[in-house]
């Protein structure tokens, strides 16, 4: 039924858009001539020339991550919001496409080809490369077992303990569960991403390791951060609004919010948008919003009560801005990529419509002299955007191409649940194959899925290199193709953080390799001339 009643928004978008795609398309047509090509080019050019480098230290670090927004979805997201705005699409900007410095990231885990978010959060919040499916782990741990030794050994620590420990201010949004894979990749060590409740960790490991929602709360650097705000109450011990079946519901009877809100004098709970937006941020010391039981819903269908991923983020900015030693905050949308996992395309495109607004909210509510703001991807999905179709054409529509006896969909997907919705099961006439989609009336349902290739319960991630996106101080740093874990240490380079090559050092090739336990275990100061040295002696070598 919540499918059926929300199918009208979907509806209503999609009227509005095919009454202004076509104007906006001759509008656009009318005046690019020759003329407005080579000014177009010559201006983009002069404002590459006129950029500087920001070389000073880095007060505070956003870094936003569109959970499976590879380029694919980039460039559809593009359109999509630039029709909902009312223009031809192809022309409009996205507000990260806008800064200076880009770059690639390479997203494979050190044991897959194709990664997931776990490992590529791994990677991205420590520096280190990671498994598949395991969070905050080096290689010598294996997925899904728990070895104690192994495991208290096998500690990576995330830039937000090095944060915390110069004194800065942490925090984090999503529009998941606070306790999956990518929030998780800031304060979480376990052989499996999904032990997210102790219901999930299996019986005889209970004893090897804690939840993941535990060591939110009771473990460094998890319980020291200022702001926590996404779904997954449940794992908390807390039901919410927005209930959900498939949340994880923990079986001690822990109420770990209640744990959360006794660490600290002036810690706050809220539970919908308004107490959210009315808390009174400077005698506030702590906040943690918790608006579903598992993930938050689809923005296009959003209850009135839940806030958007700009909502979170304007009032997380607010609380964090308060410290004189600076911040980080960790922004995700993360339901892009559940949206492609379900081959939900136009929700997917809407998310990433979503993400693009809170960095809109960022952009306006810190100084980016002082604050490096990065747009990533943890990872790409098997989404495509194909087909010829015309210029202002639905980016949601159908095309076709010379000798094809049907249209089909300009985004669809290599896999997934969709391919059954779409295949036509009684017959092997290579014209009949698939359904007639010129005259499918569920095609306007948001919760529509989109053609798929091959059959999957879930649609698979995609391993291309994924984009990265910067403004502020040192972002120039992100250019040419990086493996992603890079980004970490430009991260620490850009905040001078303890124990990390920065320019603030002297010596700028100076090491601390670092345990488990934050103690050092080498220093090792590193000469630019050794390490082309000892590059030419490996290669050679291999």
């Amino acid at each position: 039924m919540q499918t059926k009643m929300l199918g009208h928004v979907g509806l209503a978008l999609l009227v509005l858009m095919s009454c202004n795609l076509c104007s906006a398309f001759r509008a656009s047509l009318q005046h690019e001539d020759i003329t407005f090509w080579m000014e177009s080019g010559r201006d983009n050019l002069q404002r590459i020339l006129s950029l500087k480098n920001i070389e000073k230290r880095a007060k505070n670090v956003i870094i936003f991550i569109g959970d499976g927004m590879g380029m694919s979805t980039i460039t559809s997201g593009r359109i999509f919001t630039g029709q909902m705005k009312g223009n031809a699409g192809e022309e409009y900007k996205l507000t990260f496409e806008q800064f200076p410095s880009t770059g690639f990231s390479k997203t494979y885990n050190v044991d897959r080809q194709v990664p997931d978010s776990a490992g590529t959060a791994t990677a991205i919040f420590t520096g280190v490369k990671a498994q598949y499916r395991m969070l905050g782990l080096d290689g010598k741990v294996k997925h899904n077992t728990c070895d104690k030794f192994l495991v208290d050994n096998s500690h990576l620590t995330s830039i937000a303990s090095y944060m915390q420990e110069s004194d800065m201010d942490t925090g984090f949004v999503t529009t998941t569960r606070v306790t999956h894979a990518t929030p998780g990749g800031l304060y979480a060590h376990s052989p499996n991403r999904d032990w997210e409740c102790d219901t999930e960790v299996p019986p005889n490991y209970r004893d090897c390791i804690k939840d993941i929602a535990r060591q939110l709360v009771e473990e460094s650097p998890g319980n020291k951060f200022k702001v926590i705000m996404g779904g997954g109450a449940s794992s908390l011990g807390l039901h919410s609004n927005y209930s959900d079946s498939e949340a994880c519901n923990r079986s001690d009877g822990r109420k770990l919010y209640d744990d959360w809100l006794s660490l600290e004098t002036g810690s706050k709970l809220v539970t919908t948008v308004d107490d959210l937006m009315a808390v009174d941020i400077n005698n506030t010391s702590k906040l943690m919003g918790l608006f579903a039981d598992s993930h938050l819903p689809y923005a296009a269908v959003k209850p009135k009560y839940i806030p958007s991923l700009a909502n979170m983020t304007l009032q997380a900015i607010k609380m964090l801005k308060k410290s004189d030693k600076g911040f980080f905050l960790m922004v995700e949308g993360g339901k892009i990529d559940i949206a492609h996992h379900a081959n939900y395309a136009q929700l997917a495109l809407r998310e990433l419509a979503e993400l693009d607004d809170a960095v809109t909210t960022a952009m306006e509510n810190v100084n980016i002299d002082e604050t490096l703001i990065i747009v990533t991807a943890d990872h790409s999905h098997a989404f495509t955007m194909n087909g010829y179709p015309l210029r202002g054409a639905d980016i949601l529509g159908l095309t076709t191409v010379a000798g094809a006896t049907q249209q089909f969909e300009t985004l669809s997907y290599a896999n997934g649940p969709g391919y059954y919705y779409h295949r036509i099961n009684n017959t092997n006439e290579q014209d009949k194959l698939w359904r007639d989609l010129e005259n499918d009336p569920n095609r306007k349902d948001p919760f529509y899925r989109h053609w798929a290739g091959r059959y999957t319960k879930d649609e698979t991630h995609g391993g291309e290199d994924v984009g990265v996106f910067a403004i502020g101080p040192y972002s120039h740093l992100f250019r040419s193709t990086f493996e992603q874990n890079y980004i970490a240490h430009v991260i620490a380079y850009a905040l001078c953080l303890k124990g990390w090559p920065s320019h603030c050092d002297a010596e700028r090739y100076h090491y601390d390799i670092v345990n488990s336990n934050n103690s050092a275990m080498a220093t090792a100061t590193i000469f630019p001339g050794l390490v082309f040295m000892l590059i030419g002696l490996a290669t050679y070598l291999v």
